[in-house]
C-alpha cells in the first residue's frame, strides 16, 4: 500500500505563531494598503463570480484569498476575519451539485474551457488554512466531494493549460486530506494528477533553457505582450517557482531520492542560468538569463517563497530556509510602495526607472511592467502577491519529532505544547538588520524537548547561549537543543554578518547577513492613471489611488572600488523595517563615477561601463535591497586589490551534492 513519507517538520497550525515587532508592523501596512482593501474596490475580487459577482471568476478571487486568511489570522482582526468567513462562506455555499468548485467559465472565451481546475488548486490552498485555524466541518467533506468528481473530470479531460503545470500546488492539499482522512484513493488520484502534469524531475535533470528566450522563440506566431496560451509554459517564470517544490512534494509519495533531489537541481539550474543577486531568477514573463537589469515577477517572488516554505517541512533541510530568507527579505518588500499600495509586476535588481516606456529590455513583458500601481501589466500579482508575508510569518517556526524548529529569524510569540505541557516560545530580535536573536522559552511545568536553530550557511562564527553555557554553532546546519525545560529559559544567539562581494553577471553587489545592499537612486514620482472605484481621499497612503512611474533623479552610474572596505551604520529599526525613509543598516564605500550607457531603458550590463581611473573617488551610501524603488545592486568594478570582502558564490552547491536523504544538514547537540 502507498504511503506518504513523513514530513521532517509539521507546519504549525495557523494562529499558534502571532508576529511582533517589525513583522507584526510589516502585516499591519499589509492589511492597510490593497492586501486589506481589495475586497472593497477592485471589481476582479470584490464582485467575483466566486463570491457571487459578475467580474472574473477564474484565478484572482481564490488568489486574493489564499493571502487574505493568513493576513486575517496572523493580525487576529475580527473584521479582517469576518470578512475572511464571509469569502469562505460564499465559496461553500456555491459548491455545485456535483462537487465543482467556483464558477463555470465562459464557453465564449476559447482560450478556456468552462471546467478549468487550475483556479481551484489556488481555492483549496485558501480552505485548508481556514480550516486549520477554524476546524469549520464543512471543509473537509466539501474538498473531499471535489476530488471525487475530479477523478472521473480528468479521465475525460487531462490536465491542461496552468494546472497542467502547478501540478504540485494539488498534490499539497491532497496529502494534506489524506493526512487528515487516511482515504488511499487520494493518493490513487495525486498519482493520476502527477502523470498527467508536466514531469519538472526530466525538465531539471535535461534543463534546456540555458539563456534568455526571445520572443520569436517563446511565441513566433505574435508580438502580443499580453500572456498567451499559445506561450512554452515551461520557461514561465511563475511556473518555474511553484515547479521548485514538485519534486520535493512528489518524493512523499514516490519515496525516490531523486525525485527530492530535482528541487535542489532545478533551483541550481535556474540560477546558474537565470539567477539574481535578490535570491530570485529573472523571468519577464519567460526566463530572462543573468542581465540584473531583466525583471523578475512578483507572482514568481510570492510563490517561489511558498515552494521553499513547502520543501522545508517535507526535507527539513536548512539551506532551504536561507534561501527563503534572502528573497523575503529583499526580493519582496522592493517591489512594493513603503505604505503597500501599489506595487510592480516585474521589479529589477538594477532599476533606473519604472515609466511606461515602449521599448523595453523584457522579454515578453508590456510597456509598463515595472510601474507602481494597481493592476500593471497584468493582475494576476494584484491577487496573489498578498501570501507573501503572511506564509512567511505562518512559517517562521515548524514541529519537530522531538520538539519545535526556528526556520527563520523575526520578531514572534509561538503558543504550542508538548505533552499536554503549554509552552511558550518568544523572539525578540533586530534580525535581518541586527546580528542577535533572544529566544525565551517558558513551560508552565517541567517538559523535556528540543529546539532545532537554523544557522545560515554565511553565519561563520554564529555563537549560542544559555545561562553560562557557551559554545559554536556551526553555519549551513541546524543547531538542535535538548534539555529539560522548567520556568523561563533565554536562549541568546548571535549570528556575525560580515560584509561579502557577490560575483555576477561581470560586475558585483554588496551583501551582509541576508540583506542585499543597493544604491537608492532618488525617484522623481510622477502620477498616472487613478484607479477607478477607490475613493479620492487618500488619508496618509502616500501611493493609493493612482498608479505611478518614477524617472531617476539623482546619479547611479557608479563603479565600486575593489579595494576599499564598508563602513557599517547602524539606524535605529523602523516599524516596518523596510522602508525607504530611514534604512535601518547602511553600507558606505568608495565609488568612482562612470560612463554607463542605458539600453532600452535600462542600465546596460556592468561589464559595458567604462571607468575612468582618473575620476574622483566618493562615498556612496547603501541601503538594503528592499529599502529601495530604484536602486543599483549590481556595479562594474574599479581599483585593484582584494575586493571589499570575501567572495560569494550565488550559486547554490553542485548537483552531486544535492542528493542528500531527507532531514538535511546534520543537527548539532547542546544538554
Amino acid at each position: 500500500m502507498t504511503r506518504l513519507l513523513a514530513r521532517a517538520l509539521t507546519p504549525l497550525p495557523l494562529g499558534a505563531i502571532r508576529p511582533a515587532g517589525w513583522l507584526r508592523a510589516q502585516l499591519e501596512t499589509q492589511a492597510s494598503g490593497l492586501g486589506g482593501h481589495l475586497d472593497t474596490f477592485w471589481p476582479d475580487v470584490a464582485q467575483s463570480a466566486w463570491f457571487g459577482g459578475n467580474a472574473e471568476g477564474w484565478e484572482r478571487a481564490p488568489y486574493w484569498l489564499d493571502g487574505f486568511i493568513p493576513l486575517a489570522v496572523l493580525l487576529n482582526d475580527p473584521a479582517l476575519l469576518a470578512r475572511a468567513e464571509r469569502a469562505v462562506d460564499a465559496i461553500l455555499t456555491r459548491q455545485h451539485a456535483d462537487g465543482w468548485f467556483g464558477p463555470l467559465l465562459d464557453a465564449s472565451d476559447a482560450r478556456r474551457k468552462t471546467r478549468d481546475p487550475w483556479p481551484i488548486f489556488v481555492a483549496l490552498k485558501a480552505l485548508t488554512q481556514w480550516h486549520e485555524y477554524t476546524g469549520d466541518a464543512r471543509i473537509i467533506p466539501a474538498m473531499l466531494r471535489f476530488c471525487r468528481l475530479l477523478e472521473t473530470e480528468l479521465v475525460a479531460q487531462p490536465l491542461f493549460d496552468w494546472g497542467r503545470y502547478r501540478w504540485a500546488d494539488l498534490l499539497v492539499s491532497l496529502h494534506w486530506l489524506h493526512e487528515r482522512t487516511g482515504d488511499d484513493w487520494l493518493l490513487d488520484l495525486a498519482a493520476l494528477v502527477q502523470q498527467q502534469g508536466f514531469d519538472w524531475m526530466a525538465f531539471a535533470a535535461g534543463f534546456p533553457y540555458t539563456a534568455k528566450l526571445t520572443r520569436d522563440v517563446i511565441h513566433p506566431a505574435t508580438t502580443e505582450p499580453r500572456v498567451s496560451f499559445s506561450l512554452d509554459m515551461a520557461s514561465h517564470v511563475v511556473n518555474c517557482a511553484m515547479a521548485i517544490k514538485s519534486g520535493g512534494v512528489w518524493a512523499r509519495q514516490s519515496h525516490d531520492p531523486a525525485d527530492a533531489a530535482a528541487s535542489r537541481i532545478l533551483l541550481e539550474m535556474l540560477d546558474r542560468y537565470h539567477g539574481q543577486v535578490n535570491g530570485m531568477f529573472s523571468g519577464d514573463e519567460h526566463l530572462a538569463g543573468l542581465h540584473p537589469s531583466q525583471g523578475t515577477e512578483l507572482c514568481a517572488v510570492v510563490e517561489a517563497m511558498y515552494s521553499l516554505e513547502v520543501l522545508l517541512s517535507i526535507t527539513g533541510d536548512a539551506r532551504w530556509a536561507e534561501r527563503l530568507e534572502r528573497i523575503a527579505f529583499n526580493a519582496l518588500p522592493a517591489t512594493f510602495t513603503p505604505d503597500m499600495w501599489a506595487h510592480q509586476y516585474v521589479q529589477q535588481c538594477n532599476q533606473i526607472r519604472a515609466a511606461v516606456v515602449d521599448d523595453r529590455i523584457y522579454t515578453n513583458n508590456g510597456p509598463d511592467a515595472n510601474i507602481f500601481g494597481l493592476e500593471p501589466h497584468y493582475g494576476c500579482c494584484t491577487a496573489n502577491m498578498h501570501q507573501g508575508w503572511p506564509k512567511y510569518a505562518a512559517s517562521l517556526w515548524m514541529r519537530a519529532d522531538d520538539g519545535f524548529a526556528v526556520l527563520s529569524y523575526a520578531p514572534c510569540e509561538l503558543r504550542s505544547a508538548i505533552d499536554g505541557v503549554p509552552v511558550t516560545i518568544r523572539v525578540a530580535t533586530d534580525y535581518p538588520f541586527g546580528e542577535t536573536v533572544r529566544i525565551s522559552v517558558e513551560t508552565e511545568s517541567v517538559a523535556t524537548f528540543a529546539v532545532h536553530l537554523a544557522i545560515p550557511g554565511w553565519a561563520h562564527g554564529a555563537s549560542l547561549t544559555i545561562g553560562n553555557l557557551e559554545t559554536d554553532a556551526p553555519a549551513g546546519e541546524f543547531m538542535q537543543i535538548v534539555r529539560t525545560w522548567q520556568g523561563t529559559t533565554a536562549v541568546l544567539l548571535v549570528l556575525p554578518m560580515p560584509v561579502v562581494r557577490v560575483a555576477h553577471a561581470a560586475g558585483v553587489a554588496l551583501q551582509r547577513g541576508p540583506l542585499l545592499y543597493a544604491l537608492p537612486i532618488a525617484p522623481r514620482w510622477r502620477a498616472l492613471r487613478a484607479w477607478p472605484g477607490l475613493a479620492s481621499d487618500p488619508g496618509d497612503a502616500t501611493f493609493r489611488g493612482h498608479d505611478w512611474a518614477a524617472e531617476p533623479a539623482s546619479p547611479w552610474a557608479y563603479a565600486l572600488e575593489l579595494d576599499s572596505a564598508a563602513e557599517v551604520t547602524n539606524h535605529a529599526v523602523n516599524t516596518p523595517g523596510f522602508r525607504s525613509d530611514g534604512a535601518p543598516i547602511v553600507l558606505h564605500v568608495r565609488a568612482r563615477r562612470c560612463q554607463w550607457p542605458e539600453a532600452h531603458a535600462a542600465a546596460s550590463e556592468p561589464a559595458a561601463a567604462v571607468v575612468d581611473a582618473a575620476a574622483p573617488v566618493e562615498t556612496i551610501t547603501l541601503v538594503p535591497y528592499g529599502c529601495t524603488s530604484l536602486r543599483i545592486a549590481v556595479f562594474p568594478g574599479a581599483g585593484g586589490g582584494d575586493p571589499v570582502g570575501p567572495k560569494h558564490s550565488l550559486r547554490l552547491p553542485a548537483a552531486a551534492e544535492m542528493l542528500r536523504p531527507y532531514g538535511g544538514a546534520p543537527t548539532r547537540h547542546m544538554w
